[in-house]
């Protein structure tokens, strides 16, 4: 062999090992390149998943706050209904007892204050059923209050998932 074809032979295979790391340096960087992409891709989607996450969390604790602070209030108008029904208990006791004794002062009673005691009655009774009356409308209009605030109540509707392969971004 001669001077000449070793010295093309090695310059071939020097240009060989040139190309040769010349092309593992570019894969090399593209691969870099793609790993970078990637970890700042997972790094994107981690904020985005901490940021939906304390939303979620401030969402929560705001309902949670929420739900106590009328479950308290509640608990409150329960107890100011338990205390006034056992004050309207001891007031219809007393009524009772008072009714027995007028039942026996009026059983000897002349029957001019049998009349007057008749028509104090019918006013007192007149004036309980003007109250129920009252009463009665307030509690349709509680009811109907009732009714359009559950008809009115928010609810959250549940998302559909997008089908397989599809996406919900539009492209401009």
């Amino acid at each position: 062999m001669s001077l000449r074809a070793i010295t093309l032979l090695a310059a071939a295979g020097a240009a060989a090992f040139l190309a040769w790391t010349y092309q593992g340096a570019r894969l090399g960087a593209e691969l870099a390149e793609a790993r970078a992409d990637a970890t700042s891709e997972q790094l994107a989607t981690s904020i985005a998943q901490r940021v939906a996450d304390a939303r979620v969390r401030r969402a929560e604790q705001s309902i949670t706050t929420t739900y106590q602070e009328a479950l308290n209030a509640a608990r409150t108008r329960e107890a100011q209904l338990r205390r006034d029904l056992d004050q309207l208990r001891t007031v219809s006791d007393g009524l009772r007892e008072q009714s027995a004794d007028a039942a026996q002062r009026l059983a000897s009673a002349p029957p001019a204050a049998v009349l007057e005691y008749a028509t104090a009655v019918n006013a007192v009774y007149d004036d309980c059923r003007a109250a129920y009356g009252d009463m009665a409308a307030a509690a349709a209009g509680h009811a109907a209050d009732v009714q359009t605030l559950g008809a009115a109540w928010p609810v959250i509707p549940t998302p559909s998932l997008p089908a397989a392969g599809t996406s919900t971004e539009s492209n401009p």
